[in-house]
């Protein structure tokens, strides 16, 4: 027997479970086909977002998704769920949150007081109502700000990572591309490397370098490697200049147990980055990275579609209070978001449900090259983001990985959205591009790659 049940037209639809009804009143999208749980018309996923405009918030806190007892981020979920936000905020059901985010006189303070009080699943939800407007109108609203070396997230800002990946790690190479970025006023959020090779002797080489460049160009950002969070808790027990702390995050507890993640793993890292105290601006330590459709990849997604997952491994985020969070959104293939349509929608979901969660959202505006989308699509996405407030995108040489062999933004991209929106860089790293003349030279930055032994 159904539990939520919409008429629409003649047609009666049921939806057994909270998880089945969300599913059904998701915008289209190939992984929750997949999956085998979309909606199979257009006529039943407007009963699902009928049904769900109706649902009382309070639901969400009696009938969990995946369950209890079986998932540690569903009890992350409802043990550090603020009941005094919830009841304070006046909001009763998803239809009413919806109208209440959108009210022009609720400020982005007014939903950030209400965020604690939020499930990543209520989020998800109504996410579900909006239209794309409505998710940038929302985002727009919401200032998220976080510090290490460089405050990332103030209004009027848009920062980057400067991604200088290489195939085989190799020093030069990565230093012609920060080079590159550096050039081009990329860095401000984060340097960071995905590692082609894991092991600990490989990534202090890289985090040593990066460092080693960073002080010898007074460089105000911060650095990471990409690697697993065990890694680096035993790089930084080797001594390592560790500024960030990364992981691969998931919504269910068996996903991340594909990553080899247990929450605990979080708390040791934060713990330890936290002791070495080297942020100047800020202390917060902590860099993840989503993307919806992983819990599927993985056979770990419960019944669960894929958006409600990702609001759900944003919710993990939130617990450890990190630096950068971003989803890599179009990076798992068409088998998850089919083309551009699909991308451009998730994009602006993720955003749109991570900020209303509190983070300090980015994104990899970003897509395979067997998807059903091109760059033109990402020049569209990139703009639609940056209207919202994103925190920061992804940039890489050409906008192509040449290591990770997915397209994501250019280091031109950034100076075209700036210059397009009057968005600046982080407070100082802008200071420290003025510093530079009126463009980075290349010959201050190549003799300080000199000094560490890099040719670039």
């Amino acid at each position: 027997m159904a539990t939520y049940k919409a008429t629409v037209g003649k047609e009666t639809f049921g939806f057994p479970t909270l998880a089945a009804l969300l599913a059904a009143a998701t915008p289209e999208r190939s992984g929750d086909h997949l999956a085998g749980i979309a909606a199979l018309s257009e006529q039943q996923r407007v009963a699902a977002r009928m049904a769900l405009a109706d649902l009382s918030l309070s639901v969400f806190l009696n009938e969990a998704v995946v369950a209890y007892a079986e998932c540690e981020v569903t009890r992350l979920i409802l043990d550090t769920h603020d009941q005094t936000a919830f009841a304070a905020q006046p909001a009763r059901n998803v239809g009413d949150l919806r109208n209440w985010l959108l009210d022009p006189a609720v400020s982005g303070g007014d939903i950030l007081a209400a965020s604690p009080g939020l499930t990543p699943e209520m989020v998800a939800a109504v996410s579900k109502l909006m239209r794309n407007q409505d998710l940038i109108r929302v985002a727009h609203k919401i200032e998220v700000v976080t510090a290490f070396r460089s405050t990332i997230g103030r209004r009027g800002t848009m920062a980057t990572r400067l991604q200088p990946n290489h195939p085989a790690d190799d020093l030069a190479g990565i230093a012609a591309v920060i080079l590159d970025g550096l050039m081009r006023g990329a860095g401000d959020a984060v340097i960071g490397i995905n590692p082609a090779s894991d092991s600990i002797a490989n990534c202090i080489r890289l985090v040593e370098m990066l460092d080693d460049l960073r002080e010898k160009l007074a460089l105000p950002t911060q650095s990471c490697v990409l690697t697993h969070v065990t890694s680096t808790i035993d790089m930084i027990a080797a001594g390592a200049p560790v500024d960030l702390v990364f992981q691969s995050i998931a919504g269910t507890e068996k996903a991340n147990e594909g990553f080899g993640l247990r929450l605990a793993d979080l708390a040791e890292a934060q713990e330890a980055a936290l002791s070495l105290g080297r942020g100047t601006a800020g202390q917060d330590v902590m860099y993840f990275e989503t993307g919806q459709g992983s819990a599927l990849s993985a056979n770990a997604h419960s019944g669960v579609d894929q958006q409600t997952l990702e609001a759900r491994a944003q919710g993990v985020a939130r617990a450890f209070r990190p630096l950068l969070v971003n989803t890599v959104v179009g990076f798992i293939g068409p088998e998850y978001l089919f083309d551009a349509k699909q991308i451009i929608r998730a994009g602006l979901e993720d955003h749109f449900t991570g900020k209303v969660l509190g983070l300090p959202m980015g994104v990899d505006v970003c897509y395979t090259n067997h998807a059903e989308a091109d760059q033109d699509d990402m020049d569209s996405l990139s703009v639609l983001l940056a209207v919202a407030g994103v925190n920061f995108v992804i940039t890489v040489p050409g906008s192509d990985d040449i290591m990770l062999g997915y397209q994501s933004l250019a280091f031109e991209d950034i100076a075209f959205l700036r210059e397009t929106t009057g968005l600046r860089p982080a407070p100082e790293f802008e200071a420290w591009l003025a510093n530079q003349g009126p463009s980075v030279g290349a010959q201050p930055l190549l003799a300080a790659f000199e000094r560490i032994g890099v040719s670039a």
